[in-house]
């Protein structure tokens, strides 16, 4: 893998009520590759974490989902948050950037309830992901293949059930890095 992802840009998509464990462990490691990382989300100004049982702390929106494009972006981050995917599944404008990033075969990265929203995309079809079991019903009927394993790495699709966030994290930095290898070879 490379030591930096320096100029390449991730799209970190939330909304009130995301997991911030999740997002604050993928923000420390993007910051430490270097990359620029922007939280995507429909709320103004600012986006409210959740910590298990209660509200934790507001992270600043960098771009409002119904202006950021996916082709601005070169990696898709989807942390948890049952509060936050619920909302996020009825926006069309999340369903607009994650149907850009499967079929343009971009790199995502999404944990726990995070998952639900690949189901968005029809692209989703035939793909093996790893996901809380209370998805997999959800997830079978788009297509998907459910995976045995707590993480799952298909067609540049990382998904985790959410039970090793430090994993996640680790296999989505390995993931990134693998696809800047490749298109520095191209």
């Amino acid at each position: 893998m490379t030591a930096t992802l320096a100029g390449k840009s991730i799209a970190i998509l939330a909304a009130n009520g995301f997991d911030e464990n999740q997002m604050t462990e993928i923000q420390r490691a993007l910051t430490t590759f270097k990359a620029k990382f922007k939280t995507v989300a429909p709320e103004q100004g600012v986006v409210n974490g959740w910590q298990k049982d209660h509200w934790g702390h507001y992270f600043p929106v960098d771009a409002p989902i119904g202006e950021a494009l996916g082709s601005d972006f070169d990696f898709l981050v989807i942390p948890g948050g049952e509060r936050a995917i619920a909302k996020l599944k009825t926006n069309l404008h999340a369903r607009r950037i994650i149907n850009h990033f499967l079929e343009a075969g971009k790199p995502v990265a999404a944990i726990g309830a995070g998952v639900a929203l690949l189901a968005l995309s029809a692209r989703i079809t035939g793909v093996t992901v790893s996901a809380p079991a209370d998805l997999h019903e959800e997830l079978k009927a788009a297509g998907a293949i459910i995976a045995e394993d707590d993480q799952e790495v298909c067609d540049m699709i990382l998904t985790s059930d959410g039970q090793d966030n430090a994993a996640w994290v680790a296999q989505a930095m390995e993931l990134f890095g693998e696809a800047e290898q490749i298109l520095q070879a191209a």
